[in-house]
């Protein structure tokens, strides 16, 4: 199965710490077929997981219930069945990047001790500049996008308006209504190279997905996430409608070079 898309992932939990084992169960790895580590994602549903958009790869690896990259006995590993973007992602603008990935139905196993669902917001749902949220990934743990962990990380953050991230001296008017913004004010803090596609979490909900930014932990340039809730509706009807589901059951859905 090959991706659609031309831009690799990227995207570093800089700043940050390590979690307590099995805190953050609903993250994914998303591996190449050599079984390293590139993107993240989010575990959304038995058979669904919840990436960003602009991921170029020729073969892909799920992994799961693990907190390290390489494999200790708790993991569990699927392929995907397809890829599914959002029909308006635009890789010039990075707007609309959000992705989901159908896999092979995962065992009850994947439920219990290593693994859960990540609780969604609800459409339209917002969230007011200062909020403290927390992003995790497995990607670089410096600003200049080495030093890659072989264990989880994650940072906490505040959210930024969207006015301030739009400003003259940050990202100047291209922070759309999909996109919002976080990061600490006197930077230091963000996520960089190998976490795109992992979660921004804010009240427990999965409110955003690590896309792009500029640098890593430059105060003037926030970290900017792919807004979850203006999705919501799009990740419902993707995944309970039945007639998506006989259309990516016939191959309809996907999109592949």
């Amino acid at each position: 199965l090959k991706t659609f898309l031309s831009g690799l992932c990227s995207g570093a939990i800089v700043g940050g710490y390590t979690p307590s084992p099995n805190s953050i169960k609903y993250i994914v790895s998303l591996q190449s077929s050599k079984s390293q580590h590139f993107c993240g994602g989010s575990l959304v549903h038995k058979s669904w997981v919840l990436t960003a958009a602009h991921l170029s790869v020729s073969s892909l690896l799920l992994k799961y219930g693990g907190v390290r990259i390489s494999s200790h006995g708790t993991e569990q590993y699927s392929k995907p069945l397809s890829l599914i973007p959002h029909p308006q992602y635009n890789r010039s603008t990075n707007n609309a990047d959000i992705m989901l990935i159908k896999v092979g139905h995962l065992g009850a196993y994947t439920t219990l001790k290593y693994m859960s669902f990540a609780p969604l917001p609800k459409q339209n749902a917002g969230l007011l500049a200062g909020r403290m949220c927390r992003v995790s990934g497995w990607g670089s743990t410096s600003h200049s996008g080495g030093l890659t962990p072989l264990t989880l990380r994650t940072v906490k953050l505040p959210i930024v308006s969207t006015s301030k991230c739009n400003s003259s001296n940050s990202f100047s008017g291209n922070i759309t209504a999909n996109m919002i913004c976080a990061g600490s004010s006197t930077g230091g803090k963000d996520a960089c190279k190998g976490d795109s596609g992992g979660p921004l979490v804010c009240d427990g909900r999965v409110y955003g997905l690590v896309p792009w930014g500029n640098g890593c932990g430059d105060s003037r340039f926030p970290g900017v996430y792919t807004a979850v809730s203006r999705f919501r509706r799009w990740i419902d009807q993707t995944i309970y409608s039945p007639y998506s589901r006989c259309l990516k059951s016939v191959g309809l859905f996907s999109r592949k070079d």
